[in-house]
């Protein structure tokens, strides 16, 4: 074994520094220093993310004899991963303080760390037996924190139930990629990218392949689970599934398209212009019989993923660059929600139905504002960065001729902004049924995060030079 290999996997290895760290400070730690544990996890975490966007760290290639590869690219979307991270972290210091914990809070930072390592998995893989195990990783562990508030029959629900969908979905992987082996006699990305052909078993096995990720995606029709799962699961993991896990499958998606499945373009492009439209529709229409605000944007978060497959669509470097830039504006604005739906739900006692918001701005100004600037953001209202992200995933498909999908996913964007204003109304307008307003507290960690996301919200669209280092890092990869 060639050593250096290992200097090619520098932010996997700064990880697991850190998640040992951190299980050994566990057990052997006395128990009057447990409550040290959560500000040394976010502290080291964030001392990680830092030291992963230094350039001097990175090294790019194939190791490992090719099962796999790290590029400015993954390394950047990883980078994306670990923030959206850190964000969730902040936001659950609250919940994790609480005393009806049953569970002890260095569980969740531990689980939580050993899910976003099988995400580096699945974004770096050279292989097809690489990429399942490090989507096995990233699921099994998801599923524990799902299941976290084991005192709460929806968490444990959520949690059997998202475990339910893992398993399938993990089964139809795998009996497509035997598919794949079978006629094309190898798993490594390198070997088959050349023969992958229009063979009937290819095609089926992609198929297949395909549909295991889409469980991931909650694209349409696998997104039966999702709605139940979110609002199941507590606030913050339902904001880790939302934004991290979902970003995960994402860069996943794009990368095998574009390294392994490029000779069958056509293919999957059609069933991708297929599944974007219903997917954008249904998620849509959903969305506005919600009385649930997690159930609301698990909806909203369905008709999200139909916009991201635009710019996968396009199939070409600006499209795969528009994704990507997509994901980031969703990572800020989705994260400024749920970071104030976990504020709401924990002062009034785990009630998460929209009416709860009914004129927040008159007790809690601030957080209705911060609130109203992360939806205008997802329903692509200027000036926020949802509505460059929007713009820029719209022109992309049209430079590919997809003037149908462009109309059908402008239409529902219309849609979209009237549901969206569904929640602005109920803060700005609507009364509250109790006399007395209640003025939220809000610990450091929580506005921390909130002010990161309300910056990310208005400078990312407007800050051109993300885009174009992002265009630049896709170049490396087409």
């Amino acid at each position: 074994m060639n050593f250096s290999n290992f200097l090619y996997i520098g932010q996997e290895v700064r990880l697991i520094i850190l998640l040992v760290i951190l299980f050994l400070y566990d057990i052997f730690s006395p128990k009057k220093w447990g409550i040290f544990f959560q500000k040394i996890a976010i502290i080291g975490f964030a001392i990680v993310t830092v030291c992963n966007f230094i350039p001097y760290y990175a090294m790019h290639g194939e190791i490992f004899g090719g099962i796999y590869m790290t590029s400015n690219l993954t390394s950047f979307v990883k980078n994306i991963l670990n923030v959206a991270t850190f964000l969730v972290f902040l936001q659950s210091n609250s919940w994790l303080s609480s005393k009806d914990r049953i569970l002890k809070q260095s569980e969740f930072y531990i689980i939580s760390l050993v899910s976003l390592f099988g995400m580096y998995l699945m974004i770096s893989a050279g292989n097809f037996m690489v990429l399942y195990v490090g989507i096995e990783m990233a699921s099994l562990p998801l599923a524990c924190l799902i299941a976290f508030d084991k005192n709460k029959k929806k968490s444990a629900k959520a949690g059997v139930k998202y475990i339910l969908i893992s398993a399938l979905s993990s089964s139809v992987m795998l009996f497509g990629l035997s598919f794949l082996y079978g006629t094309l006699e190898s798993f490594y990305f390198s070997d088959i990218v050349f023969n992958v052909n229009k063979d009937p078993l290819i095609i089926l096995g992609f198929i297949f392949f395909f549909s295991a990720l889409a469980f991931k995606l909650s694209l349409v029709p696998f997104h039966l689970w999702t709605a139940d799962v979110y609002e199941g699961a507590p606030t913050s993991i339902t904001a880790y599934l939302s934004v991290v896990s979902k970003g995960a499958a994402v860069f996943t998606l794009i990368f095998v398209l574009y390294k392994v499945f490029g000779n069958i373009e056509v293919i999957w492009r059609s069933i991708l212009s297929c599944l974007s439209v219903v997917t954008i529709i249904v998620g849509n229409l959903f969305a506005i019989h919600q009385s649930d605000i997690k159930r609301f944007f698990a909806f909203s978060s369905i008709s999200q993923v139909g916009y991201i497959l635009l710019g996968i669509i396009a199939g070409t470097v600006q499209g795969m660059t528009a994704t990507i830039f997509y994901v980031v504006v969703y990572l800020f604005s989705n994260l400024a929600i749920f970071g104030i739906i976990s504020i709401v739900e924990f002062i009034e006692n785990g009630d998460t139905r929209i009416k709860v918001f009914n004129g927040l701005y008159k007790s809690n100004p601030l957080l209705a504002f911060v609130m109203m600037v992360a939806i205008f953001s997802l329903g692509g209202i200027p000036p926020f960065a949802g509505f460059f992200s929007k713009f820029i995933i719209f022109m992309v498909a049209v430079e590919q001729k997809q003037y149908i999908l462009v109309f059908i996913a402008l239409l529902n964007t219309v849609i979209s902004i009237y549901y969206y204003l569904l929640i602005v109304k109920a803060m700005f307008l609507e009364k509250k049924e109790e006399i007395t307003f209640k003025k939220y507290k809000i610990n450091i960690y929580n506005w921390i995060n909130l002010t990161i996301c309300t910056v990310g919200i208005f400078i990312v669209g407007v800050f051109s030079a993300i885009y174009k280092y992002i265009e630049v890092l896709s170049f490396g990869i087409s």
